[in-house]
């Protein structure tokens, strides 16, 4: 199942085509903004958003942010969400 994941945004471009970082849990990622820039990037900087498939896709304030996470924590899916977050690692084969 793919979900939303709340991340808050550490470092911005000069524009919304460039991407921004954002941090989840401590997991920095780029992701896509220009979906919730509607004017200069530099008023997103910690700002809250919702995160799904590398594209900041709403801005969420810091409550509802930090009660999401709480809430894909007690339900064991942030764990997922975070490998998909951080991307697939190599498998050693035997």
């Amino acid at each position: 199942m793919c979900l939303g994941v709340p991340g808050k945004i550490v470092k911005i471009g000069q524009s919304a085509f460039e991407l921004a970082t954002v941090d989840v849990c401590g997991v920095q990622r780029e992701v896509n903004i220009t979906l919730v820039c509607d004017n200069d990037p530099k008023t997103l900087l910690g700002k809250w958003v919702l995160i799904h498939v590398g594209f900041a896709m709403s801005i969420m304030d810091e409550k509802e942010a930090k009660n999401t996470l709480d809430a894909l924590l007690s339900i064991n899916q942030l764990d997922q969400e975070l490998n998909d977050f951080e991307g697939l690692r190599p498998v050693a084969l035997n």
